[in-house]
This record gives structure tokens, C-alpha cells and sequence, in this order.
């Protein structure tokens, strides 16, 4: 089980939306090996880790611990950590991986996920022991001189030449697990519609369903409630606009605007309940 403090959870959480308390940084010292010939093609076949290397910084970078500028068409990733099974879901996450990354979770294939900017993830509960050391396993595929790929201003020449930076491979974003419930909310997209005065709601859920969930949004900007509601979860999907209303003369949501001078951020808590009982 992992457990953060609320305060460590807002100011270290890696991902923005959907903050929870049950996770874990996984970054830190992985075990590395160079695979330029692509010998190996799934964990077992690894003889030995000649090389470590501090996630979430890439080969390349010397913050690191490897700073080798060269080609990397395969590198490889493994570290162990402890933990004991809940009745939650686990799901592992990855920040962003370039290019093509695969995964196994003791020795188990999880699968892959293609493309060196976006964040991905996996649900690993029902592939990890019951208690005490687990692995993780990464094996990172990237052509350096495939021109087609994706690749921002990342050199295809061995070293850095003109507005070209050096390369980057492998994991260069932050690993991290999380525990959630058999039902929870997977994903969650807020729009704000300026000229309605609106904020469109989103929300996916993933997990066991039932009938019947349904999920709590409230609005807050600072210690003023802006809006309270409830909506039925249908097709495991809630899409909802929340309007501001208006207050008439002293009208306070153009104090709700941002800006340079003034970043207010509003704050948006969701539950999703069944029964009376808060799922996620």
C-alpha cells in the first residue's frame, strides 16, 4: 500500500488532475543496459546489468549517471520495489518514453505503447506477487535515424549541429504507481467557456460497473464555493456544463479570470459514490 500526506500529494503529485494520496516515485536508481545490436528481446534473455542509471533522466544527459552521447536504438530499464496487494487496483504509469517502450511486470508482458511525448499507463494488480519484491522491466526502442518519427529538434547526427539538440532515449519522464479503487475515475477533462461563463466537465470511469454511481462535483475558488452538484454516471461517462451564475451588479467571477498578475487557479473536487459510499 502506498500512503502520501495530502500536502505531499499537491506539491509532488506527477500528474495534475485526478490528485490521490495512494501512490508511489518510482524514479530513482533503475538497473540500465545498452542493447545497440538488439540482442535481447524480452527480459529473460538479459544476462547481467553492467550500468545504472537515475530515472527519469535520459542516457544522454549526464544527470543520469551514463551521459553517452551515441546511437541508442535499444536500451533496458529494471528495478525491484516492495509491495504487498490491497483489494485495490494498481496502476503503473509512465510520463513519456522515446520511442517505442514495452513493459513486463515480473517477467509478465504488459505491453507497449509507441510514441516519445505522451504519458501512458497499464493496470498491473493482477500480475503482481501477493507480497514483497516486485520487478518492473523496460525495454526502449528509438531509430535515431528514422527522420519520420516524431522527434522536435532532436539531432540525427552524432553530435548536435546548427538549432539540432542532442538526443533523447528511453524513459525521460517520471515512473509512478498509483492505487485506486475496483471502480474509479480514470480520466477527467474540465474546459472553461468564457463567454457562456461555463466549465465543461468530463469524466471517464474505468473498473467494475454498476448502474446507478454517480459523481459528485464542487467548485471552489479559494474558500468560496462557486457550484455543488450531482449527475448519474451513464455508459461510465458524465459530460456536464457548470454555469457560473450571475450576481448582478457586483458580478465577483471576473475576479475569477487569469492572469500574469493574478494566477487564481479554481479547484474542482469529484467524488464518485455508490449508495451513499465514496468509491474514488
Amino acid at each position: 500500500m502506498f500512503t502520501n500526506t495530502l500536502e505531499d500529494s499537491e506539491k509532488n503529485y506527477p500528474r495534475k488532475l485526478l490528485r490521490r494520496n495512494n501512490w508511489s516515485n518510482l524514479n530513482g536508481t533503475w538497473q540500465f543496459r545498452l542493447d545497440h545490436e538488439k540482442k535481447y528481446n524480452r527480459p529473460n534473455q538479459i544476462p547481467d546489468w553492467p550500468l545504472t542509471i537515475q530515472v527519469p533522466f535520459a542516457p544522454e544527459s549526464p544527470a543520469s549517471g551514463i551521459g553517452d552521447n551515441d546511437f541508442h536504438s535499444r536500451v533496458w530499464y529494471q528495478r525491484t520495489f516492495e509491495f504487498y496487494k490491497t483489494d485495490m487496483r494498481v496502476i503503473l504509469h509512465f510520463g513519456a518514453v522515446d520511442y517505442e517502450a514495452r513493459v513486463w511486470i515480473n517477467n509478465h508482458y504488459l505491453g507497449h505503447h509507441e510514441g516519445g511525448h505522451t504519458p501512458f499507463s497499464f493496470d498491473v494488480t493482477d500480475l503482481l506477487n501477493s507480497g514483497g519484491d516486485q520487478i518492473i522491466t523496460v525495454r526502449a526502442d528509438d531509430d535515431p535515424l528514422d527522420l519520420t518519427k516524431p522527434r522536435g529538434k532532436q539531432d540525427w547526427q552524432r553530435h548536435p549541429h546548427s538549432i539540432w539538440y542532442p538526443r533523447t532515449t528511453g524513459i525521460w519522464q517520471t515512473v509512478w504507481m498509483e492505487e485506486v479503487a475496483q471502480t474509479y475515475v480514470e480520466r477527467l477533462r474540465c474546459t472553461p467557456m468564457l463567454e457562456r461563463w461555463e466549465i465543461s466537465i468530463e469524466a471517464f470511469i474505468e473498473g467494475t460497473y454498476k448502474e446507478g454511481l454517480q459523481l459528485e462535483v464542487k467548485v471552489k475558488s479559494g474558500s468560496k464555493l462557486l457550484a455543488r452538484d450531482h449527475y448519474e454516471v451513464v455508459n461510465k461517462e458524465v459530460h456536464r456544463k457548470i454555469a457560473m451564475s450571475d450576481p448582478g451588479i457586483d458580478d465577483y467571477r471576473n475576479e475569477l479570470l487569469w492572469s500574469p498578475e493574478k494566477p487564481t487557479l479554481i479547484d474542482i473536487e469529484i467524488k464518485l459514490i455508490d449508495e451513499g459510499k465514496v468509491l474514488d
